[in-house]
């Protein structure tokens, strides 16, 4: 069947442009407040000075560990992390065949070989099914995240790693707040890791933390980035904005949560389009993205490209998901199994932005109906 051309946004969802795909980060007087303090006590211009000293506090004391180590970016604090707990050359790193591109690039930063391993079918994210299979002699470490307001089964992942004499780390870049199985996602871990990059849930333009009990995986993470002085770092102007944004982090959490709750409601009976079902409990998601599985099947095969297409044009900030890494060659991985959901994720994920998650009721509402509108413009 031919795709058709999408037809035009209905004018009371095309209207909604702006208020539909807000700007992040918001206008916020408490992130005003502490850079005018941090100019007023010189703090801006020192390598080491309060706000950092305070930011590592507090994320200690919110994730339970009893280090914290900053970074310049989520992106190098997954291989800051693999680094702090020795994985190297020679060594194997399972990883999900549906990831962030640069997880996969951490584990080759370090000289390791990723393994991949399929996806939960309900959600995408790594599951603990498919590690046993994964698994040689050189196996080292898992590397798992919780991606797309999915959330991974952190207890049961732990537990094998635990088995087999694995490290486990886990990136809660995409979900800083958010709770697995009673306890915050990035507590989990051998070390967690953090994203503060410019379009997160905690913004400081760029940044990232580790997160560890471990002090001789802390001790390594700082030999590493002291060249000289610290090559890697945050800055004192990024911890002072991160402050107030943490103090808000679990209401904003909760708001989002109800949020996406809405929105399926207002989805609900809409052909070619599941969302993300997480298996574990207690559990509270942390929605950076909300992530939905497109299913051509029952659109009568109308591809996803046309899908987005109508809904950007409804003034939705909706996208694909990541490509995945099933088509990588077998020079840079080990592919564990033949991958199906990872491969079904990388051309059916679709991506809707979080700012929209903070917006009133009617906003929400009228999005949901922006998104169904977009799909009977397919059939």
């Amino acid at each position: 069947m031919n795709p058709r051309r999408p037809t035009a946004a209905a004018p009371e969802a095309s209207a909604a442009v702006s208020a539909v795909a807000p700007a992040w980060p918001p206008a916020d007087p408490d992130v005003l407040t502490a850079l005018e303090r941090a100019y007023a006590d010189g703090s801006w211009g020192r390598y080491h000075g309060p706000n950092s000293l305070k930011l590592s506090e507090t994320l200690a004391e919110m994730f339970g560990v009893e280090h914290v180590a900053l970074c310049c970016s989520g992106t190098f604090a997954v291989e800051l992390a693999l680094r702090g707990m020795k994985v190297g050359p020679g060594d194997e790193v399972i990883l999900a065949g549906y990831d962030f591109p640069g997880n996969f690039r951490a584990i080759e930063a370090v000289g390791a070989l990723p393994v991949l391993v399929d996806v939960d079918p309900e959600n995408w994210n790594l599951g603990a099914a498919s590690l046993p299979a994964a698994c040689s002699k050189k196996t080292r470490a898992v590397l798992v995240s919780h991606l797309h307001g999915g959330l991974a089964p952190m207890r049961e992942i732990v537990a094998f790693a635990a088995e087999r004499g694995l490290a486990v780390v886990e990136d809660a870049c995409q979900a800083p707040g958010a709770i697995v199985s009673g306890r915050p996602a990035g507590s989990w871990g051998d070390v967690g890791v953090l994203s503060f990059g410019g379009s997160k849930l905690l913004t400081a333009g760029r940044g990232g933390a580790i997160l560890t009990r471990h002090a001789d995986v802390r001790q390594r993470a700082k030999i590493f980035c002291e060249q000289g002085n610290h090559a890697f770092p945050l800055s004192e102007l990024q911890a002072a904005v991160l402050l107030p944004q943490l103090a808000k982090l679990q209401a904003r959490n909760l708001r989002r949560m109800a949020a996406v709750e809405r929105l399926w409601q207002g989805l609900a009976g809409v052909a070619g389009l599941r969302p993300l079902v997480n298996r574990v409990e207690p559990a509270q998601p942390a929605f950076y993205k909300v992530g939905m599985q497109y299913c051509p099947e029952e659109l009568g095969g109308q591809p996803r490209d046309a899908f987005i297409a109508a809904a950007q044009t409804a003034g939705l900030a909706l996208d694909a998901g990541f490509r995945g890494f099933a088509l990588r060659s077998p020079r840079r991985c080990r592919i564990a199994d033949e991958l199906l959901e990872s491969r079904r994720a990388a051309v059916s994920s679709l991506l809707l932005h979080h700012p929209l998650l903070l917006q009133p009721d009617e906003l929400i509402d009228r999005a949901a109906m922006a998104i169904a509108q977009a799909i009977r413009s397919l059939l």
